[in-house]
């Protein structure tokens, strides 16, 4: 039997994350996605994605001390960034500019002393590679500011205000790990050919690049624009549903109830109401969507996934469309290197098999 993308194939076994879908559940190293993002922060969610524990308080300052000294960019890396065509997208700027850092002494096995360098030095090609495409100034890393005040900052050149903060950092939170997807699986293949992090990092980034996997929110950032270009959300919906199109930000391929993710990141968004108007506008299109969905489509489910709110998160912190993927990126590649980690504790190499179909005896077809 032909298992097609090796769907529902069980090809490794994890201690990192669980994805129930029917639950509607995702745990990291045995804790609720909802209790991590209403009581941690990215840095000790990091860590405990690495390190299979919540760090202490001097286990959490030497690990925000080493992400703020592998902030900044040897000065090749910033060439390297200068000199990429402009037309470049930056999902291949990325993979690029990390591919460099091959440069250095990266061998068998991986350490988490790599992984956190790679994971400080990622929002930095971003916003550095931003600011080249705008024709202005590098904006250099802040030491004082935590991992996700310090990415806006650079990009914005502003210290960032506390709402759009915590919304992107929940946001990275949630997407740090999701268990074993396409590019998850693309950094352990190459892990497990003994290869060293950074090329498995940037096949996973490879992989993310694909539209069918890292594809940004950009539909449901035009649903949130027309709504507040027209000012009736529910006018706006039911036109839409009206004409057979689908209500972008609502359901998702895995979970078939309501996506723990948006959950959590709804919960954290509650808390800033009335600070950000993208914020508020998302809050009533979902409440209103949940409604008028049930009522056309009855027993479907279709709730808000975690797309729906990352895309007014995005709206809030001015962020371009262009950088919606390879953000999430910047977040993922906490849970890629703890793959590539755990792979190598316990390392096979993958060697999944082909059926061959193509003709056996070409010279004796043609006479």
């Amino acid at each position: 039997m032909i298992h097609y993308g090796l769907k529902g194939v069980i090809a490794a076994e994890t201690k990192i994350s669980h994805v129930d879908g029917e639950k509607g559940q995702l745990i990291y190293r045995g804790y609720e996605i909802g209790e991590i993002t209403e009581t941690y922060s990215f840095e000790e969610t990091a860590y405990l994605l690495w390190n299979a524990k919540f760090p202490t308080n001097r286990q959490l300052s030497e690990l925000k001390a080493s992400l703020i000294d592998n902030r900044e960019l040897p000065s090749y890396m910033i060439d390297l960034i200068r000199s990429l065509p402009d037309e470049m997208n930056m999902m291949s700027v990325l993979r690029t500019v990390i591919s460099a850092e091959g440069r250095r002494n990266y061998g068998w096995k991986p350490t988490i002393e790599q992984a956190i360098r790679i994971t400080a030095m990622t929002p930095t090609i971003i916003a550095y590679r931003k600011r080249h495409l705008e024709g202005k100034t590098f904006i250099s890393p802040k030491p004082e500011l935590n991992h996700i005040e310090n990415y806006l900052y650079m990009l914005n050149g502003e210290v960032p205000l506390k709402a759009h903060v915590n919304a992107l950092e929940t946001y990275m939170i949630l997407t740090m790990e999701h268990g074993m997807n396409a590019s998850t699986f693309s950094a352990r293949v190459t892990a497990s050919t003994e290869s060293d992090l950074v090329s498995a990092i940037t096949s996973a980034i490879g992989t993310m690049k694909g539209p069918l996997h890292g594809g940004a929110p950009s539909e449901v950032i035009t649903l949130l624009n027309e709504v507040h270009e027209q000012g009736d959300a529910e006018k706006v919906i039911r036109n839409k549903l009206n004409r057979g199109e689908k209500l972008m930000g609502f359901g998702h391929r895995i979970y078939k109830t309501v996506d723990p993710r948006s959950v959590a990141l709804k919960s954290k968004l509650l808390a800033f109401s009335g600070e950000d108007e993208w914020l508020d506008l998302s809050m009533k299109v979902e409440k209103l969507g949940v409604q008028i969905l049930e009522e056309v489509k009855p027993g479907r489910s279709l709730y808000t996934n975690v797309e729906f709110y990352a895309a007014a998160i995005m709206k809030a912190v001015q962020m371009e469309k262009e950088l919606f993927t390879p953000t999430f990126t910047a977040s993922r590649i906490v849970g890629w290197s703890a793959h590539i980690l755990e792979q190598a504790e316990n390392n096979v190499i993958f060697r999944p098999q082909s059926k061959y179909i193509g003709p056996v005896n070409k010279k004796e077809e043609s006479k």
